[in-house]
């Protein structure tokens, strides 16, 4: 069953939990969710449905300044006035304590689509105790490129603030992406080949919206730190780490994201790294036409690194 409830963080922000539980005791493990940008964790109801039905808990929260989360001074597509990434990560640590305590004897996978996967692998840098495996998918690469971008965003912040969107940062990357498949039926055919699922998020009041230049800045600072040898080093050598990412997805520059980032694990010693670049998909793997096959990849893979 997939439900929600509402949970106060440390942080002081009031988050939207959403909840899919099985059988305690015929449970594996418990999948963490960390959803990406302008969307929100409903939208993850049919891969928690599929994580239940292969023996796993999930959950998935609605990230500051998205969905119906609410938190002082982190209005749609804000973080927070001051620290946005620190609280975010606070709340995910929150989240992660919050059904550890519910689930103290089962083991725990940090999971991050798009922005998320930026979360996720600076949650397990920062907090690796608290989980036992660490998933990936459809990131960006780090670079000149998203350096290069922070760095106009700061000046465009000189300008207008943090707390307004960033109509440069969208240009240069949503529609930029989108443009790499037309002619376009719609402002995000980039997301999916699948065009029911377009028209879902196109309709949906809760996706698509513009985003802050401080938010911007916070998601670009924080990937470019995630890069870093000593927050690398940070992850536990044995921790097991799925990658993914769209062989389509201008995103994750068509998949080289995931495909450098295991090279750099591996490299750093990490014994565990799986990585893949799914054929023939866009963005949103789990809302690709191939999601079935991508999803059972997936649970195969916790089924097997889960003992």
């Amino acid at each position: 069953m997939f439900k929600s409830e509402k949970v106060t963080s440390t942080t002081g922000a009031e988050l939207r939990l959403y909840v899919a539980e099985i059988d305690d005791k015929k449970a594996k493990g418990i999948v963490q969710i960390n959803h990406g940008m302008a969307e929100h964790g409903a939208r993850y109801e049919r891969f928690c449905a599929f994580l239940n039905a292969n023996g796993y808990h999930a959950y998935v929260h609605d990230q500051r300044g998205h969905g119906h989360t609410k938190a002082a001074n982190a209005h749609t597509g804000v973080f927070a006035k001051r620290d946005g990434w620190q609280k975010v990560l606070e709340d995910v640590a929150f989240v992660n304590a919050h059904i550890r305590d519910k689930h103290p004897d089962l083991p725990v996978v940090c999971f991050g689509h798009s922005m998320g996967s930026t979360i996720a692998l600076s949650y397990a840098q920062n907090y690796a105790e608290t989980i036992d495996a660490l998933a990936v998918w459809n990131g960006s690469e780090t670079g000149f490129a998203p350096a290069f971008l922070r760095q106009l965003l700061k000046v465009e912040r000189m300008f207008k603030g943090s707390d307004v969107p960033s109509l440069l940062a969208r240009k240069l990357t949503f529609e930029d992406w989108n443009n790499k498949f037309k002619p376009n039926r719609t402002e995000f055919d980039w997301l999916s080949r699948d065009g029911t699922e377009v028209d879902k998020y196109v309709t949906d009041p809760l996706c698509g919206f513009p985003v802050s230049i401080g938010l911007w800045i916070d998601l670009l600072t924080a990937l470019a730190q995630t890069a870093n040898a000593d927050a690398i080093a940070r992850i536990p050598t044995d921790l097991p780490i799925n990658l993914q990412a769209g062989g389509d997805d201008p995103c994750s520059s068509n998949g080289m994201a995931a495909t450098k980032l295991g090279d750099v694990l591996r490299k750093s010693g990490k014994t565990n790294v799986s990585s893949k670049v799914l054929a023939d998909t866009r963005h949103e793997c789990l809302n690709e036409i191939n999601r079935d096959e991508t999803m059972k990849s997936f649970t195969d893979w916790l089924d097997k690194n889960l003992k």
